[in-house]
């Protein structure tokens, strides 16, 4: 059984744009449901989702008959974390508030064997291998693993370029509502001073050579990256849609906007 490819890895590589979603719900059904509806990556949220690493797992095994590819946001960047998750099976990771080429580096060592790093050999136990059938997936695992650092912060901006310069980095992705905090405009991602800085870090990733990434829930907001340059994105989130959908469909019933349908029960 060959080591497996790492799609959204080629997908950045050849700079095809790919459009995600955030999944915070923490429940493996409801990221089976979700894995279904045509996105092409799905962030599986360990940072404010509350989610461990079983659960992580989980979710990700939910996504292995889906088109869409799991990309795990830990908490952390923890090398034993890290272990631990690509051991499980997801090849792709974003790490958040990274500030530093320092910091990217030891990230990119944590998610490599020796000697290119310090990755512990134990896959054989979980579903990187198929659980100790894929017999290739060490030989292959440095080259499939996609590592994405999320930088948000002001200190991260100002070592963006070196960041993004490091070895091993896969792609860079912007947040802009920590960013937005750091600056001033808590709760205001959208603002004029955001955005510009929003558009320059673009522009330098794009120096660099590497993907650019964002998330937004406003569409409009959306529009605007995509035009910016974004490489791939996520348009909102499982929490916020759900939310939505629920308020919006009790409001219709209670204001008698209630649409034909020939179907009936569920």
């Amino acid at each position: 059984m060959p080591a497996p490819i790492n799609p959204f890895k080629a997908a950045l590589a050849e700079r095809r744009f790919q459009l995600g979603l955030w999944v915070a719900l923490a429940t493996p059904y409801v990221t089976e449901v979700i894995g279904h509806c045509g996105y092409d990556w799905l962030l599986i949220d360990g940072e404010h989702g509350p989610n461990d690493i079983p659960l992580l797992s989980a979710q990700v095994g939910a996504l292995a008959a889906s088109s869409s590819h799991p990309i795990v946001r830990l908490p952390t960047g923890e090398a034993w974390l890290i272990k631990q998750i690509l051991d499980a099976g997801a090849q792709t990771l974003l790490i958040p508030m990274v500030e530093s080429a320092e910091e990217a580096a030891a990230l990119v060592r944590a998610t490599r064997y020796p000697p290119e790093g310090i990755r512990g050999v134990g896959a054989s136990l979980g579903r990187a291998t198929r659980f100790g059938q894929i017999g290739d997936y060490m030989t292959n695992a440095n080259r499939e693993i996609c590592l994405i650092v999320q930088v948000e912060s002001l200190k991260g901006v100002a070592a963006l370029d070196a960041i993004a310069a490091t070895d091993g980095i896969d792609g860079v992705f912007i947040g802009p509502s920590d960013l937005a905090a750091d600056m001033g405009h808590l709760g205001k991602p959208d603002c004029p001073e955001v955005r510009a800085m929003i558009a320059d870090a673009f522009q330098r990733i794009e120096k660099a050579g590497k993907p650019r990434g964002i998330m937004t829930s406003n569409l409009g907001e959306a529009e605007r990256y995509r035009q910016m340059g974004a490489d791939f994105m996520a348009i909102g989130t499982d929490v916020t849609l759900l939310t939505r959908a629920l308020v919006e469909h009790r409001r219709r019933f209670l204001d008698g906007e209630v649409p034909a349908g020939a179907e009936s029960g569920y």
